[in-house]
């Protein structure tokens, strides 16, 4: 059905001209403190030594305690520790619609009394007449308003020293002209909302010092890895982003590009000369890379127009007659072979230095981590990791000789394949439900695992064993030896006579270890086995969206608050807030990648993060795009958002719609067996190609099940065929550099589905939409919408957690956003009234009338 029209305009005669005050006060003496009503911040203990719980702990015994166990900590730092469970209290709520008043604060108080009033332990606690000891958890202390009425009321004393207005509110709607707008909004007010923190999220917040980051001076570094090339006569040198396993994301011992850049994009690589220094990157991080770097470095835009498509082009182009060195362990089997055969043709070579000139010069290398592993139990997996391993051998054995093909001798024992030797961390953690704390952002442990027919030999590091782990290996008739035992084990052979079988992203490093005649190069099992998800695995991802999406709704609830409020925030403020969110939900375990929070020109860059000292504030005038993510027990989560919070320009709605556009057609399409992901891709981009606008990145990736954020070997720029049970993200979008950018992601899982005609069987697949997060619709052009677009948007294809999806019909997604995420939100007044606003908002905003007044409907 059609969206329904936007209510009536007021009438013209008044649209300044009340004069009633924008501001309620309420009554200075309606609030009463009582000592059997108390706030839940004593709740985090009496060994707390912040200010609030000193307060908490005078005025109320602590509970009594359980002993403390210990657990993982849902931690913004990337480094992850073990903690008491008094540091996972989560950010405690009382929902900003209910009402509170406010203490007596006369204007001739001092700003000293003020404080005191309102931070002195010794004081009774503020509370509301009609309170309860509540143990909601959320948005500020059950007295966010008390105190947002405290410190205009400050504001407005004379003896404060303070040019500040009063936080200006928004009624609803509100009126402005649009040739005047910007000057009847209510000014940015300042607050970095400490005062609506309580328990772990305030420590946590008084406690984020950042570190300030200046650009290094790549010099001298530069000068160290150029006295040893010249040992070893080298022209150049490459220093790849990956690790030893071809890691996307690595410890910070393995940052090496970063180090002699000071680029920290997650992909570039540094190639260094005897005169100049180069560093590689894609369209993600081209302007990253020209903020980061300093004049030392050259900036190549691989797969820019002209310009070669990766750092192996860009380098077999200048080489002749040259000597490239690279460490072995550092780059893949098949980017080796590949590189060394271009340069062997222009009479150039690789070489490998024994040890990694990087490593020779880091003289502060962080050390590797040492946190133990963890098991990953089948109620999340669905699987047992001996049935896993089963399947690998069974693989194994049905792989034929590697016999040469015109031979007519029979194959020899040493022809004949008796193992595999698995070097990618994902894989290695999916097959044994095993996770770690080794990477970033990922749950994954540094090892290698080799299996053959009759045994198995996990390379980990005693350190980071426990008797639990050791019992469960046991269990598994896992053998384990050292992580750095894997040189010697695979240097004598010890497996026997036979061929190993290898992947084409195994570390070159083993390739020469072995040498040709010991191993065959295969495209792995695992990855497949791990791409395809089992049923658990998917509940296990519906569930997590849902807990992440109504995280996600009560945190854009709150900003938008916030900003109508007047208040200033943040790219990382907002970015921070959402991850105190999230921290709430059942099985949190950390960030799935670094917040992109990113308003303006920032949000022009696809893989900007904010820092604290430099985040830019989130204005009314462009889009605010929001990329992030969570690591949850049962899955891994990936959703992007991008919102306005004024009256978005025309370009601005008209490239918006395009990305919806394109977000829509993938959603929405349903395609036989055998279709691959980059078949689809054109569908993403067709609307944007129609007002020649493009993105540059990829349209989706694959995703784990509490594994990688990005997952193969399936995407949108994939050949490899979508099958039921991948998991994949639709995410296009459109960046106008030094402007603006927007990006619309919802993650979406294959399944069959029913077809009117069912040709050729039952081959018909689609998606099914995992992401519950509104999308919004102030910056769409309804006009430029097909009538399907038009049905889809109000009667989209949403499918339940049934096994066949039913194309036959459907609901508006913001609606079923606020059917399923309503149970999660009853506690959040203030969410639950922008969710329900969200699902009736029609298309677009209203045009400005008569005058230029503009109107703009909450």
């Amino acid at each position: 059905m059609a969206p329904p029209a936007p209510p009536p305009p007021p009438p013209m005669c008044f649209p300044f001209s009340s004069n009633r005050s924008r501001f309620k006060e309420a009554n200075p003496l309606a609030l009463v403190r009582t000592d059997s009503e108390k706030s839940d911040v004593n709740s985090y203990g009496q060994d707390n030594t912040s200010f609030y719980s000193q307060r908490s702990a005078e005025r109320s015994p602590a509970p009594s305690r359980p002993s403390a166990k210990l657990v993982r900590s849902g931690s913004v730092s990337t480094t992850r520790t073990l903690t008491s469970d008094r540091d996972q209290e989560k950010l405690q709520f009382d929902s900003d619609s209910e009402q509170y008043d406010v203490p007596a604060s006369p204007n001739n108080r001092s700003q000293s009394k003020i404080s005191h009033l309102s931070r002195d332990a010794t004081k009774r606690s503020l509370v509301r007449a009609d309170s309860k000891r509540s143990a909601k958890w959320g948005y500020g202390w059950g007295i966010g308003k008390a105190k947002e009425r405290e410190r205009e009321l400050l504001d407005r004393s004379p003896s404060v020293n303070s040019e500040r207005p009063p936080p200006p509110q928004y009624d609803s709607p509100t009126r402005s002209s649009s040739r005047s707008s910007r000057s009847k909004r209510p000014p940015f007010y300042s607050n970095n909302s400490s005062s609506t923190l309580v328990g772990s999220a305030y420590e946590r917040k008084i406690n984020d010092v950042e570190s300030i980051k200046e650009r290094i001076d790549s010099t001298e570094r530069l000068e160290q890895i150029r006295k040893l090339m010249m040992k070893d006569n080298l022209d150049y040198y490459v220093v790849p982003s990956e690790d030893a396993h071809q890691s996307e994301y690595v410890s910070a011992g393995d940052k090496r590009r970063e180090w002699i850049s000071g680029f920290s994009g997650s992909a570039g690589q540094a190639i260094i000369s005897k005169t100049a220094a180069y560093l590689v990157t894609d369209s993600r991080y081209w302007l990253q890379a020209r903020a980061q770097v300093d004049p030392n470095w050259h900036i190549i835009a691989a797969g820019a127009a002209d310009a070669p498509k990766d750092w192996i082009e860009w380098l077999v182009d200048r080489a002749k007659d040259t000597k490239v060195g690279i460490d072995a362990r550092m780059i893949s089997h098949e980017k080796a072979t590949r590189l060394n055969t271009q340069l062997n043709a222009k009479g150039s070579k690789l070489i490998f230095p024994p040890q990694n000139f990087i490593d020779l010069c880091w003289k502060d290398k962080p050390p590797r981590s040492r946190e133990p592993v963890f098991i990953q139990s089948i109620e999340f997996s669905g699987r047992e990791a001996s049935s896993k391993i089963a399947e690998v051998r069974q693989w194994v054995r049905s792989q034929p000789p590697a016999v040469i093909p015109y031979s007519k001798s029979p194959p020899t024992p040493a022809q004949a394949h008796v193992g595999t030797l698995i070097s990618s961390l994902s894989n290695i953690a999916y097959l044994l439900n095993l996770r770690g704390s080794d990477i970033p952002f990922n749950p994954l442990f540094y090892a290698y695992l080799f299996i053959s027919i009759d045994r198995v030999i996990l390379f980990l590091d005693a350190a980071k064993l426990t008797d639990d782990i050791e019992d469960y290996l046991r269990a598994l008739k896992i053998q384990r030896r050292d992580y750095n035992d894997i040189w010697p084990f695979l240097r004598r052979r010890e497996w026997g006579e036979g061929r190993l079988l290898i992947n084409a992203e195994t570390s070159y490093a083993i390739s020469l270890m072995l040498t040709h005649f010991r191993y065959t190069v295969m495209p792995s099992l695992v990855d497949n086995m791990k791409a395809i998800k089992n049923e658990v695995e998917l509940e296990g991802l519906r569930r997590a969206y849902l807990r992440d999406g109504a995280a996600y709704v009560r945190w854009l609830a709150w900003l938008e608050h916030k900003i109508r409020q007047g208040y200033d925030i943040t790219e990382y403020e907002a970015a921070w807030r959402l991850t105190e969110y999230r921290r709430q939900n059942k099985h949190y375990w950390g960030l799935a990648y670094e917040n992109i929070s990113a308003s303006g020109p920032n949000a022009a860059l696809p893989h900007y993060s904010p820092s604290k000292s430099n985040a830019r504030m989130i204005d009314r005038e462009t889009p605010y795009l929001n990329d992030s993510g969570a690591q949850y027990r049962d899955g891994t989560c990936d959703t992007t958002r991008t919102v306005h919070f004024g009256r978005p320009t025309q370009d601005q709605s008209e490239a918006y719609t395009r990305v919806l556009q394109g977000h829509i057609a993938v959603d929405s399409v349903i395609f036989p067996e055998g279709t691959t992901g980059s078949q689809l891709d054109v569908l993403a981009r067709r609307a944007l190609w129609k007002d020649g606008l493009n993105y540059l990145h990829g349209t989706g990736h694959g995703f784990g099940s509490f594994l990688n954020v990005h997952e193969g070997p399936h995407g949108f720029s994939s050949n490899v065929p979508l099958v039921p049970g991948h998991v994949i993200t639709n995410e296009p979008g459109f960046y106008l550099e030094g402007k603006w950018g927007m990006r619309i992601e919802s993650a979406l899982s294959v399944r069959r589905v029913r077809t009117k005609g069912e040709f050729s069987g039952d081959i018909w697949l689609g998606f099914e939409r995992l992401t519950c997060v509104p999308i919004q619709t102030r910056m769409v052009k309804e006009n430029m919408l097909t009538k399907e677009e038009k049905q889809w948007l109000k009667v989209s294809i949403f499918a339940g957690w049934c096994d066949r999806v039913d194309i036959s019909g459907g609901q508006d997604h913001n609606k079923k956003c606020l059917e399923r995420l309503e149970p999660y939100l009853k506690e959040d007044k203030r969410a639950l009234k922008w969710l329900k606003r969200e699902a009736e908002r029609g298309i677009g905003i209203a045009a400005p009338g008569p005058g230029g007044i503009t109107i703009d409907w909450d």
